[in-house]
């Protein structure tokens, strides 16, 4: 007899086998049981027979409970008719642990509900198919940055430094100091960048922002590439082949999970590169005909960016936005110092930025210059400020926020679907 998982029966036809897992789902008709049995890998049904496992199994099968850890051991045939296409005529059944009453039911529950049984939420058909399409993203990204000779570069969590502005950190005390949880990667990828050309970092990220939007988490995981002698122009070609990519890979090989999420696949299979552009400037002017009071120089908030894109069924580049509005490390751009050259990248179908990048300031004078103006403090900064005087170059880079990421491919109404333990403005637990 073989241990083995629900994933690998196809491999196990007419042999016997023992299979380790939770009670999905039970019901008796008679001298015969069906048991839905989950293992992490799949859900696979078990076919009972009192003839064959004994009054002792049988009488402890009608006990069951929902999530009750358990051992069957029978044979697997294949069933077209039976969820995966295979079935276990089961010899034997023992009980690890006989589950309490399950919370989650089958019935509906609230939101606030299934989030304060997150830890249990996990175990449903459709929040595992989401954490695999997660998994399948992240794993995608770090394909594609490997496989085009990026190197990968964990960075801090712990910093000195702010990145994204400092009205959205989480300052902590450190020993005898104030410091601050990571906003972005990016300042030491370009440190790495300078050393190794092309480098990426993922890991997670913390804005203390005080938003209840849909797309919104204080805690969100990112990938983050960057690269020397690389422009905008290049920049966006690299975002653009990445994501392409990982959809693609999702289509590949998440085909499953997807139909359990009842997502419309179509958009995703139409998706082609190089996606549309618009400049700020036009992007405004899509507002302004939408009848949106919006003035050139504020920055996009989610009902601007669907109206932007809500002309296009494929990805979205908007670029060249406002130097005001940018960090203080985005290049200005040549041909109007109004303009930074920066770009977002703007998911179809409602679902806003998932991409946000640009060309980096190389200029050592000028990023001093922006530096002060933004009331930064050049004491915390003059590592970075090295970078300018010892080898600069031209670079760029961007990050991808897994969590938005997750919720366009899979077609979700919020994102705190997309994460295991979701951290918002008015939840830590569990």
């Amino acid at each position: 007899m073989t241990r083995t998982t629900i994933n690998e029966l196809s491999n196990h036809v007419g042999q016997e086998v023992q299979l380790d897992g939770w009670v999905y789902n039970s019901r008796s008709g008679g001298k015969l049981g069906f048991l839905m049995l989950r293992d992490g890998t799949g859900i696979a049904q078990c076919v009972l027979s009192k003839s064959d496992v004994g009054d002792d199994a049988f009488a402890l099968f009608g006990r069951l409970t929902q999530e009750s850890s358990v051992t069957v051991t029978g044979t697997v045939s294949a069933d077209e008719r039976a969820p995966g296409g295979y079935e276990i005529h089961a010899q034997s059944l023992s009980v690890t642990q006989m589950a309490e009453e399950y919370p989650i039911s089958p019935k509906e529950h609230g939101t606030a509900f299934l989030m304060d049984h997150r830890h249990l939420w996990l175990r449903s058909r459709r929040q595992h198919a989401i954490m695999l399409v997660r998994h399948e993203i992240i794993k995608a990204c770090r394909d594609f940055f490997d496989s085009n000779g990026f190197i990968l570069m964990d960075t801090p969590i712990i910093t000195p430094n702010a990145v994204e502005g400092t009205t959205t950190l989480f300052g902590l005390n450190y020993f005898d100091r104030f410091v601050y949880l990571t906003q972005s990667g990016q300042l030491y990828s370009e440190a790495a960048a300078a050393a190794f050309r092309k480098v990426y970092c993922f890991g997670p990220t913390f804005r203390a922002e005080k938003s209840k939007t849909r797309r919104h988490l204080t805690e969100f995981w990112m990938v983050e590439p960057e690269m020397a002698y690389c422009d905008l122009e290049e920049n966006i070609h690299w975002a653009e082949e990445m994501v392409a990519f990982m959809v693609g890979r999702v289509l590949e090989s998440r085909r499953e999970q997807l139909d359990i999420l009842e997502r419309d696949t179509a958009p995703l299979e139409g998706l082609k590169t190089p996606f549309p552009r618009l400049s700020y400037t036009e992007a405004v002017d899509v507002l302004k005909q939408a009848d949106v009071d919006f003035e050139w120089g504020g920055d996009f908030g989610g009902g601007d960016e669907t109206i932007i894109s809500e002309k296009y069924d494929q990805p979205l580049v908007v670029h060249r936005f406002p130097a005001a509005i940018k960090a203080f490390y985005m290049k200005l751009d040549a041909d109007d110092e109004r303009l930074a050259l920066g770009m977002d990248i703007l998911a179809p179908e409602g679902y806003g930025e998932i991409i946000g990048g640009g060309q980096r300031e190389d200029d050592y004078a000028l990023l001093l210059k922006r530096l002060k103006e933004a009331n930064l403090p050049e004491d915390k900064y003059q590592w970075y400020l090295d970078l300018r005087r010892y080898g600069s170059v031209p670079h760029s880079g961007f990050g991808m926020g897994i969590e938005r990421a997750v919720a366009w491919i899979c077609g979700l109404p919020h994102v705190r679907e997309t994460i295991p333990f979701p951290r918002m403005l008015n939840r830590v637990e569990p």
